[in-house]
Order: C-alpha cells, then structure tokens, then sequence
C-alpha cells in the first residue's frame, strides 16, 4: 500500500517522520504544498501509483476535486484544538479564529466549553479569507487563529498569525482511515476482478458509458477495434437512458452486429451498458431469404385478446397461418411478437416466390427462433417442406405462415395449423388513432416533419375513410400529411387539401359517408388528373362522351 501526505506547512514534516516506523507495512512518502501547490503534487503522486493521499483543510479539498484516489482530510483531534486555543487565548490581543468548518465547528464547542475569549468566523471558500480579515482588522483585531491559508494573508495585512497545527495522534488517524480505505477498496477490486472474469468469460464484448457518452469500460475480445462509432453509441444512450433498455443491430462488412444494451443508475452515476454480438449472421446465395436480429418495430394497434392468442401458440411453438389482405400487419405483428418474447434469436424470412423449396435443407437454423413463411402457395413440392416443418418443431421453432387466402391442406400434411383472421383497417377504426401518432412520430424522425400529434376533429376525418390497402395506404397518407403540415398539431384542413389535392400515391380513398354523386365527382377529378386534363381521353376511360363530362364538371 502506497499512501503519501501533502502538509500545508514545514513543521508538520517532522512529526510525520515520528509516525512512519509505526507503519512497516506501508509505504508513506510526504512532501510540502498548500492549495494548489498540493495539488500539483497529489496529481503527480497518482501518477506515480499512490493509493490514497492524506492533506489537511482547504488543501485536502481541492485535491478531492482533482485526483481520482481517496483523498483522506486530516481532522483536527481535540487535543490540537485545546492546546492550540488555550494557548491563543492567553495572548492579551484581541483575537479571532478564522478557518474552514473543519476547524470552526470544533473550534466554537471548545471555547463555549472553556468560555475562552475568542470570536469564530467561517468561510466557504479560499477567496473568502482575504476579504474577512481586512474586515477583522479594521474592527481592532490584532491576532487571527486558523490554517495555513489564513495566517499567510494575516501576515501580508500586517497581522499576527497562529497557526493550528496538527499532532502525531491526528496523524496516525488519518494514517489508520488511509489504510482501512485502501484494503476495503483493494476487497472491494479483487471482487470485482473476479467478477469481470466471470463476465467475461460469458461475454465477450462489452462497452459501458458513462451519461455524458463517454466510455467508461471496454472488452471486446472479438474484435480488433471498436466496431460501432461516437455517433452510434450517443444514440443508443440517448434511446436507453429514456426505454431503459433496447436490442437493435448494425450492417458491417457484411455481418450483423446486434447490441443488447440497459441503463444502469449508480448511487453517483448512471451507465448505459451494452453487449455486441460479433457472430456474422450468414448471407445466403439464394433468393427469397432473410435474417432479421430482434428489434424495435412499428407497432400493433390491434386488440389485446387477439395478441395475446397469438402469442400463446407461439409459447408453445405451434404453426400460425396469419390470413388477411395486404397491409393489415401480418408481418408486423410477427416483428412484435418475436421481438417481445424472443431475447437473443433471430427471426428467418422465407419467401416462396423466389426460394427453392429444394433448399430448405440448406438453411442453417443455430440461432434461429422464429421463420416466417411467405407466398407458400407458389409451392410445387411440398414433401420438403414437411420435412422442414419436423425438423423446425424439434428444435422448438415458431412458424408463421402469412398469406392472404386459405393454405391448401396438402401442403402442412399432418401438422395442425392455427388459422388468425387479420381482419381490415376498416373493420379496426380503433387502430387508426395509435398508427397516426406512430407514423407521425416516424416521419418526424426520418425527415423531421413538425407534427407531432392530431386534432380529434382531424382524426374523425382520417376514420371516415376507407383505405384498400390498409396500413399501408394510412402510412402513405400520414407520410403527405406531415411533409405538409406547417404546426405541431395535425389540422382538418390540411387533410381535406391532401385529398383535394390527390397528392396521395395510392388508391383511390372515397370517404364512407360520401354521397353517390360526391364519389363520381371524385373519380372525375382523378382520372382527369391522371389524363393531363384531357377531356376527350378521360371521356373515352368513363364510358361517356364529352358532353356529359363537361356537365358533369360544371355541377
């Protein structure tokens, strides 16, 4: 144990010599430095391996700021006090103590107890002294009693000066308060060493930063370097100190580099802690194959019985077939079940239109947790999938099969598959408010759109309508509605300009409550759009001649 004392002043050297042979068991170096003098030298000391360092009063609390080491005040005993006081108050001038509260506080019991003759003054900080004995001075005092700091600006005024000096008894404490810090620290640092290697003998790469996104710890055993940037780690702390945790992957050179990362709160400082997976997710020459790693997705508006269903076959690994028109979330809610139940696994993609079902054999399947089936009616061979259907419920897999119309029976065999009905955004009217404030947010993050929220009146509109390709159709529209939306606040006005507009790239969206007469206006409007105005060729796209177009517009 390395332990070396700063005192603020030159006649503590030799009773610091009196203690050392006390402590053959450590190694005490002592040097002579004031504020920040002492300073200098404590920084100097921790670099040179001191394990603590030992100062007195201002001294010792400026260097508690500057080094990273215990930093042990050397407190005044009573005795110091005593002898110091009643040697002060002996003197016939008029006198006052002047000092930091580790001498005031002391320093008022003893003379309320001895009823001794002397005034206490505190201060806060080292600039506060000079001021107050200037003060003192000009109200007759002749003498001051207190540290180093305080008897040198006494001296320049032109004052007498008596310093509290500290005895062998508060050396040997603060010696003995060095050597107990520094041996529960050394416990407390071989446990944690022992504990760093049994972490890291089961993780192998981890990064930990501090709230200011500084790292604070680094193991990465699988790789050369860091392999994420500044920039990528201020945004996971960002995102984790407010979700407390996440899991999300990056693409580099070629592999996937998933991150599950928490927040931690210290009793001094908090720390987002993350965990790299180095293991190369494996690309695949065929067509028609995936691999996503867990991460956050868009949400599910859906009703709670619905997925909580789903998500009970999945527990016990059961085939789902998702049945349902195109954009009523089949996949989505797949992201968010397999990323809500699913902590380490991977989700496998298998879509039929452009796999081999020859293939299927071929597929590596050590971290896959869920496989998603898609376009399975392009099957010629089904007896390949059966067999990987087998061998998917032997490892305990969880199979979707997304589609939007009935599977053919001969395809699963003898596998029972759990059929879910995805039921239209138009049958979901309830949804339609959760998604806009999820697109909303979205947009306002990938293009920094303002809106952040909409107005009851404008969600209604959004409602009235109907929308043939479901979420994607409401994404599409949210998307043009934020890029043109000026306030924070969606307004009903600046929907029915959208549509009015028809800036909208997907189908035809004709409110439910439209007249039959307001819907032909519309579909006028839009083929006519869609014509360049055109009068004769959009007449010849309706079945009509131009003369019942012309009137049709001017009603």
């Amino acid at each position: 144990m390395k332990v070396h004392i700063i005192a603020p002043y030159e006649s503590m050297i030799p009773i610091i010599k009196a203690c050392v042979p006390l402590y053959p068991d450590l190694e005490i170096g002592y040097s002579i430095g004031d504020l920040e003098k002492g300073v200098e030298l404590a920084k100097m000391e921790e670099e040179n391996g001191a394990d603590a360092i030992i100062s007195r009063g201002g001294t010792a609390k400026l260097i508690k700021r500057s080094v990273n080491i215990p930093v042990i005040d050397m407190h005044l005993s009573g005795y110091d006090m005593i002898r110091s006081l009643t040697l002060a108050s002996e003197l016939k001038d008029k006198t006052a103590i002047v000092g930091f509260s580790n001498i005031t506080s002391g320093a008022q019991s003893i003379i309320d107890l001895l009823d001794l003759p002397l005034q206490v003054y505190t201060v806060r900080e080292s600039k506060d002294v000079a001021p107050l004995i200037l003060t003192l001075k000009n109200e007759g005092y002749k003498q001051i009693v207190g540290d180093v700091i305080t008897i040198n600006t006494t001296i320049s005024y032109g004052m007498k000066g008596f310093l509290i000096q500290s005895g062998k008894e508060s050396i040997i404490r603060a010696i003995n308060d060095a050597r107990e810090m520094i041996t529960y620290l050394q416990y407390k640092s071989d446990i944690n060493r022992m504990f760093e290697r049994l972490l890291v003998k089961e993780v192998h790469n981890i990064v930990i930063l501090n709230s200011d996104n500084q790292i604070v710890y680094e193991h990465l055993t699988d790789f050369d370097s860091n392999p994420l940037s500044d920039d990528q780690y201020r945004t996971m702390n960002g995102e984790v100190n407010v979700s407390k945790q996440l899991h999300t992957s990056f693409s580099q050179d070629g592999s996937n580099i998933e991150v599950d990362g928490f927040w931690h709160d210290g009793l001094y400082s908090s720390y987002g802690v993350y965990v790299l997976d180095a293991s190369p997710v494996k690309r695949f020459d065929q067509k028609g194959v995936q691999i996503k790693a867990a991460s956050i997705s868009e949400p599910i508006a859906m009703d709670t019985v619905l997925i909580n269903n789903v998500t009970a076959l999945y527990k016990n690994h059961e085939i789902i077939q998702l049945k349902g028109n195109r954009g009523t979330g089949k996949e989505f809610l797949v992201n968010q079940i397999h990323n809500e139940q699913t902590k380490n696994g991977k989700l496998l993609i298998i879509d039929f239109e452009e796999f081999k079902e020859a293939d299927l054999n071929k597929l590596p399947l050590e971290h896959i947790r869920t496989i998603t089936l898609k376009n399975i009616d392009c099957l010629q061979d089904y007896e390949p999938l059966r067999e990987f259907l087998s061998t998917c419920c032997r490892k305990n897999l969880s199979i979707f099969i997304v589609s939007n119309v009935q599977i053919n029976e001969a395809i699963a065999g003898n596998f029972a598959i759990n059929t879910i009905h995805m039921q239209d955004l138009s049958q979901r009217k309830s949804d339609i408010g959760n998604l806009t404030k999820f697109f909303l947010s979205y947009y306002h993050q990938t293009y920094g759109t303002t809106a952040m929220n909409i107005k009851s009146d404008a969600l209604a509109l959004l409602e009235e309508y109907s929308y043939p390709n479901n979420i994607d159709d409401l994404k599409q529209l949210i998307k043009q509605i934020a890029l043109n939306e000026k306030e924070y606040v969606i307004r009903k006005e600046t929907i029915e300009k959208i549509i009015a507009d028809n800036n909208i790239p997907t189908d035809i969206f004709v409110s439910q409550k439209a007249t039959l007469k307001e819907m032909e206006k519309y579909i006028i409007q839009r083929v006519l759009k869609e014509e360049n105005y055109n009068q004769t060729k959009t007449a010849e796209r309706l079945g009509i001649n131009r003369a019942t177009l012309w009137r049709k517009l001017k009603e």
